[in-house]
């Protein structure tokens, strides 16, 4: 279960480039020509920078949880909370929850996602329009 959450995270690419170093290996070697570029499901920067930003928010997230329970406790001394806010201000910025974008999987868009499949609404039609969506029907009156 944690890795099928993982991969939701982080939309790690495909099995592509793992199967064909297995082919390699295999000695395949009509499979993959290596002068040719490697292809990744990186769409551009920003689906990069975003999937950078989604691995320090599940490193980083107990430990953010920990330290702004302490800065916004009352109870606590002020010695107390004073640490707890430089020990959050020493955290990565990018840890943080709304420093995340939802962004389609496929085109990188970031407005108008669909979220049970994460999919801008463009792609999410073009494929509903051809069965492409398992549970999606086109609406009929």
């Amino acid at each position: 279960m944690a890795t099928t959450i993982m991969n939701r995270l982080f939309n790690i690419p495909s099995l592509i480039c793992q199967n064909a170093a297995q082919l390699l290996k295999n000695g395949a070697n009509n499979a993959v020509k290596l002068d040719q570029p490697v292809r990744n499901n990186w769409t551009d920067w920003r689906m990069i920078k975003d999937n950078k930003r989604r691995k320090l928010l599940v490193q980083h997230a107990p430990d953010r949880l920990r330290m702004q329970a302490i800065k916004k406790n009352e109870i606590l001394p002020a010695e107390i909370i004073e640490i707890g806010q430089k020990m959050l201000e020493q955290l990565p910025r990018d840890s943080g929850i709304t420093r995340v974008r939802n962004r389609c999987a496929i085109t990188s868009r970031p407005r108008g996602i669909v979220t049970r499949w994460r999919l801008s609404r463009i792609v999410w039609r073009s494929l509903a329009d051809y069965n492409k969506l398992s549970g999606v029907q086109r609406a009929m009156w």
